[in-house]
């Protein structure tokens, strides 16, 4: 494959890729920005999308970049249309108010719809904002139009669904706003609107028609994740399910998807793309023996065309195994975890490095991790626990994890551990924790509100003071909503116990060495978190070291503060807890 064309992007943030036709590309990057004085937070992370031509004779084009009256930001993606013969993307952004002199001044932060003229680059108004104290949301039919509108009144909780012309098809009250408008039914004459129920808290999804109002739900008991929705027509064509292949609507897409779980020996299995006519798909796999490898199935001729490795340098042969490990907790609850193994290594009495996941509500699976396979490869087993709180089972495990912080979705992980060093795996004396975010609070936990667990702990951006989370949350972030304050609440535990239960305020019972790394572009776990826990350390005399990434945030999105975060955690877990 030869390239058609190449553009500089700088030290942007790649995001996503996506098709206009064969036309043109969009690109969606991000980068972390400075707010003027009095805005609540000091950084917020900005995206934009650039329109690339495949023509090189056309030049490169970023979405709402110098148009007077737009800020220079998209906040939101609905789709590509052709409409009458022409490209249109349609794009949530930011309107300035125009004064009497004819300038262009900061009104709200409430986005309306745009819609964009790819070739030209130019935007109209195709929706405006919500009303003040509400959201809005918009799903574009297949011709360019609003097939369906989506608002929320945040001062009762009272939201509404309409239609083309206006007319109300559904309402109902959510005080917590846990409702979301997907897209447009497989016919074309319905919405799909997700709904999470107060009852059992799991998502129930919902098809209510434009013409008549009448609603349904669909797709009970199938234990879906998220629908899948046609990019160029909004329409639903498919599922996604906790396990195994995407459901598609069109019998032959599904026997396409079929044909193609088959192919695929092992490792878990990922279709990323697709054209039109589901006959060429991009696919991707990773597993044990797998660091990420991506193909191109071609339906129609029967072929599987191999089109690159993420990680070509790494060897089959020095990827570790990786297992998947069912444990019970102290309490019964069965739940379980993902064991990475030190290639070449007998596997009896290894050292380990416990990698709780972030979130808290995520979970890990049996796939390559760079995080994880780094360490093994340096001869340590990974341990990485789907404690309480995690996504990997129903929703009351999941709920499990309310108010658990610190108390037993802590011991969920060293329980784990203790099933590991039962199986005779690991050494349970010669192990580190380590995590990010939620993760990240895992390992300072470990050390200080735990004792004599482990030999070393690693925070990247993680979590150090609740009181900060909490005040972050209900205070500055949501202005005292009352519905935050409760959720908050739900996560962390009372109030009163939020100091026993933050590692900053514990600092003088660290009984291990901690290393703290943190994005100073991070605009999800403030920098303050690792500073304060830094300077408790300093103050109760442990031994600590604190590193700032600068121009790195949340997610570690550069390769070069990647690798410098990985370095200094690999140099800090052989100095304490060598391999050998």
């Amino acid at each position: 494959m030869q390239p058609i064309r190449s553009i500089a992007v700088g030290d942007t943030k790649l995001r996503d890729l996506q098709w206009v036709g064969d036309e043109y590309l969009l690109l969606t990057y991000s980068q972390t920005e400075e707010l003027p004085f009095g805005y609540v937070g000091d950084k917020m992370e900005f995206y934009r999308v650039m329109i690339v031509p495949m023509d090189v004779n056309e030049d490169v084009e970023t979405i709402f970049l110098n148009k007077r009256g737009i800020a220079n930001a998209v906040f939101g993606n609905y789709g590509i249309r052709k409409v009458k013969g022409k490209w249109v993307g349609y794009f949530s952004g930011i309107l300035f108010k125009q004064n009497g002199s004819g300038t262009y001044k900061f009104d709200h932060g409430r986005p309306a719809l745009l819609a964009v003229d790819i070739k030209r680059n130019e935007p109209e108004i195709a929706s405006y904002p919500a009303s003040e104290g509400a959201y809005r949301d918009w799903i574009v039919g297949p011709e360019g139009e609003i097939a369906a509108q989506f608002d929320f009144y945040k001062r009762n909780g009272d939201w509404r669904i309409t239609g083309p012309e206006g007319k109300t098809i559904a309402k109902g009250q959510k005080p917590d706003a846990r409702i979301a408008l997907l897209c447009l039914g497989t016919e074309g004459q319905s919405v799909i609107y997700r709904e999470n129920s107060d009852e059992d808290e799991e998502n129930h999804y919902f098809k209510v028609y434009l013409s008549s109002g009448e609603a349904k739900e669909i797709l009970t008991g199938k234990n879906v994740t998220a629908i899948s929705c046609n990019e160029t027509n909004g329409l639903m064509d498919g599922y996604f399910r906790e396990a195994g292949l995407p459901v598609f609507i069109a019998k032959k897409d599904q026997l396409a998807a079929q044909k193609i779980w088959g192919s695929m020996a092992s490792g878990k299995t990922s279709m990323i793309s697709w054209s039109n006519d589901v006959k060429k798909v991009i696919v991707r796999r990773s597993g044990s023996g797998i660091s990420g490898s991506w193909y191109m199935v071609d339906l129609a001729s029967n072929k599987l065309v191999p089109l690159g490795s993420e990680r070509p340098a790494i060897k089959a042969d020095q990827i570790g195994e990786i297992r998947k490990i069912d444990y019970i907790a102290r309490d019964g609850l069965e739940m379980s975890g993902i064991l990475t193994l030190p290639p070449q290594r007998e596997t009896k009495n290894l050292p380990l490095v416990v990698f709780p996941h972030g979130g808290p509500h995520s979970h890990d699976e049996p796939v390559f991790d760079w995080w994880a396979q780094a360490f093994a490869s340096r001869g340590y087993a990974v341990f990485q626990p789907n404690f309480r709180g995690s996504t990997d089972q129903d929703m009351s495990f999941r709920r499990a994890g309310y108010g658990e912080w610190g108390r037993k979705m802590q011991t969920d992980i060293t329980d784990g551990v203790a099933e590991l060093a039962k199986q005779g795996l690991i050494d349970p004396a010669r192990a580190c924790i380590m995590g990010a975010s939620y993760g990240g609070y895992a390992a300072l936990t470990g050390v200080t509100i735990q004792q004599d667990q482990y030999r070393c702990a690693i925070s990247y951006s993680g979590v150090s003071d609740l009181q900060l989370m909490y005040r972050t949350g209900y205070i500055e972030e949501s202005g005292r909503s009352k519905l935050t304050q409760q959720r908050l609440l739900e996560e962390l535990g009372p109030r009163d116990n939020l100091v026993e239960y933050s590692p900053d305020k514990q600092a003088d019972r660290a009984n291990a060495p901690i290393l703290l790394i943190h994005g100073m572009d991070d605009t999800v776990v403030p920098f303050a978190h690792s500073k304060r826990m830094a300077d408790a350390l300093k103050d109760a005399g442990k031994p600590y070291k604190l590193v700032e990434l600068e121009g790195e945030d949340h997610w570690l999105s550069r390769s070069s503060t990647r690798n410098r975060m990985l370095k200094e955690a690999l140099s800090f877990v052989q100095k304490y807890n060598p391999a050998d």
